[in-house]
Parts: C-alpha cells; sequence; structure tokens
C-alpha cells in the first residue's frame, strides 16, 4: 500500500504529464471538470479541477466524508495510481482488468483516452 504522500506525487507526475501537451491539443481533449479521486485502500479522496491549465485546486478528504458529486470520479487503489503515475501500469489495461474505475460522462471518457 502507497502512502496519501506517494499519491500526491503521483498525482503531480499525472499533472506533469497533461502540461507536457501542447497548450493547442489541450483545449482541443479538455473541457473543465471536477475530479474526484477515490482511493479505498487509503480511506482518502483526491479533489481536484482538471483544466487546460492542468489539475488545480488538489484537496484531499477521508473517503466517508461528503463532497459535491464530481463531474468525474476514478476509484484506484495507491500501489495502482502510483503505476500508473509511473508508466508501469497502462491506463487501458487498468480499465479493461477493473483495477480502475472510471464513473464519467461518454464524452469525458472519450476526450481524456484521447489526452493519455
Amino acid at each position: 500500500m502507497s502512502s496519501i504522500d506517494a499519491c500526491l506525487a503521483g498525482i503531480e507526475k499525472i499533472n506533469r504529464r497533461i502540461l507536457s501537451e501542447s497548450e493547442e491539443k489541450r483545449r482541443k481533449h479538455i473541457r473543465e471538470r471536477s475530479v474526484s479521486v477515490v482511493v479505498p485502500d487509503l480511506g482518502t479522496a483526491f479533489d481536484m479541477r482538471l483544466t487546460v491549465g492542468g489539475l488545480t485546486g488538489l484537496t484531499h478528504r477521508p473517503a466517508d466524508r461528503a463532497a459535491p458529486e464530481p463531474q468525474v470520479r476514478v476509484t484506484v487503489d495507491s500501489d495502482d495510481l502510483v503505476a500508473l503515475s509511473e508508466d508501469r501500469l497502462d491506463a487501458a489495461r487498468a480499465l479493461l482488468g477493473r483495477r480502475v474505475r472510471v464513473d464519467a460522462s461518454v464524452g469525458d471518457l472519450l476526450r481524456l483516452r484521447r489526452l493519455l
């Protein structure tokens, strides 16, 4: 089990990956959305906004504490979150293998897939 700090570092790596894309590509594929990453094995959730400028407003809270309903919810164990951020786990395989669950509209899923 990875720590909260390791998960925060993983989210930052994912943010840097998003920001490494051209602004043109980000504008094409990103629509501003509220995002919650729920990490059940740590009993925590990370809330943020996905914007053309990357992931902003990152906070974390206990997963059982109520929060506004996000437009995109990702559920992933801590080790898998870190592995995804380090490219040791392929996102498509993680989704198909049910190691990552994404609750979002079909349009959001397609845009995110193109970006990642």
